[in-house]
């Protein structure tokens, strides 16, 4: 009896040591976030931002997540810098306290969209005409929500799968589906007349004038320009990703599979700088012109950090990279699951009431597990 006794006492854990335990399993499943930004100005409009240290639960480094964000300007740079400086805080006081991890997920889609009508609103009251593009990304271990208004897109490279874009440019030249919601709200969609009756330019809004169907700010542009962003939810396997997060000024220049394959092999950092430089070399500088890279990279392949620039060119840092990502890619194959990419969620409807008809309808399924489609 004894015996037993003393046995089953060697064989008891500290709580202590299961706590650290939990956290250390916990923190080999997070993968590393790593970004690099780059910009060249043109109107000094362009504004963007990256925190990798956000806390879901405050004190709780387990509980961290990043976002990055580009704010492409226009009439002046107030709305940009305004919504860079509120969007976050106006998204994260929209998400109730006390959510699990899973719940805390499931109500981002309809915090960020609470959050960038909010920012609108206040904004607006400043009585300031300027206004902003919005693409606001949020990382949360292998979970991307994006949300969009205006044409500062965000592209997602994967190994094994097609370059896919998580944003919906909202141009009214190129998007149809905006085009007939500003018609059927009242407003009307023509390009600019000059002199004679000749139409010049891009098919705008009018009153106003703005080329985008959807922003943040523009008091004076009326109310079929709207603040309700596009939202869409992703989750990565463990083979980890690429973000491509820039303003217009890159993707007037080049297409989401060029800015892509132009930053192959590069560290986060370079990458930014390379496609930069690929839009600049195409188009030269007619806009401001902004990226971020975000590397979303598997805890079972850390990538050592690089030596300073002066004791590595960027001709070795490529091939090194170059090396270092064919390993992992090896290595990654036999964790590759049957899907790649999860699509979790996606709405792109411009309206609040239908937003809040489409969360009424599917609030068992938002809380109970997202509808999985594979993509």
């Amino acid at each position: 009896m004894a015996t037993r006794r003393q046995h089953q006492q060697h064989d008891l854990i500290p709580l202590a040591a299961l706590i650290n335990r939990e956290m250390k399993n916990e923190k080999m499943e997070k993968p590393t976030v790593s970004y690099g930004y780059a910009a060249q100005s043109k109107k000094g409009e362009d504004y963007y931002l990256a925190k990798t240290d956000c806390q879901r639960v405050p004190g709780n480094s387990s509980s961290t997540f990043s976002v990055f964000a580009i704010f492409d300007g226009h009439n002046g740079n107030a709305a940009a810098i305004y919504t860079r400086e509120n969007l976050l805080n106006h998204v994260l006081a929209a998400i109730p306290r006390g959510l699990s991890h899973d719940e805390w997920l499931n109500a981002l889609p309809r915090a960020l969209v609470a959050g960038f009508v909010k920012t609108d609103k206040e904004f607006q009251h400043k009585g300031e005409t300027s206004g902003t593009t919005a693409t606001f990304v949020i990382v949360d271990r292998w979970t991307m929500t994006v949300a969009c208004v205006g044409d500062s897109r965000c592209v997602l490279d994967v190994q094994g799968v097609p370059v896919s874009d998580l944003t919906v440019d909202h141009r009214l030249e190129d998007n149809m589906e905006e085009r007939q919601r500003v018609i059927a709200s009242g407003g009307e969609v023509g390009r600019l007349s000059i002199v004679g009756g000749v139409e010049v330019g891009p098919l705008r809004c009018w009153p106003g004038g703005l080329c985008l169907s959807r922003s943040i700010g523009d008091l004076d542009v009326g109310e079929f320009i709207v603040p309700v962003p596009y939202v869409k939810q992703v989750k990565l396997s463990n083979v980890g990703g690429r973000l491509i997060i820039a303003s217009d000024g890159i993707w007037d220049a080049l297409s989401s599979e060029m800015a892509a394959k132009s930053c192959q092999g590069l560290p986060a950092e370079l990458a930014a700088r390379q496609v930069v430089k690929e839009a600049l070399r195409t188009r030269g500088l007619k806009d401001d012109t902004s990226c971020i890279v975000v590397d979303i990279i598997p805890p079972e392949n850390p990538l050592p950090q690089l030596p300073p620039p002066k004791k590595q060119s960027k001709l070795k840092a490529f091939f090194f990279w170059k090396k270092l990502r064919e390993s992992s890619n090896k290595s990654s194959k036999k964790l590759l699951p049957i899907s790649i990419v999860e699509e979790l969620f996606e709405d792109g409807s411009a309206m609040l009431a239908e937003r809040n008809l489409f969360w009424a309808s599917s609030q068992h399924i938002l809380f109970l597990g997202f509808t999985r489609v594979f993509i």
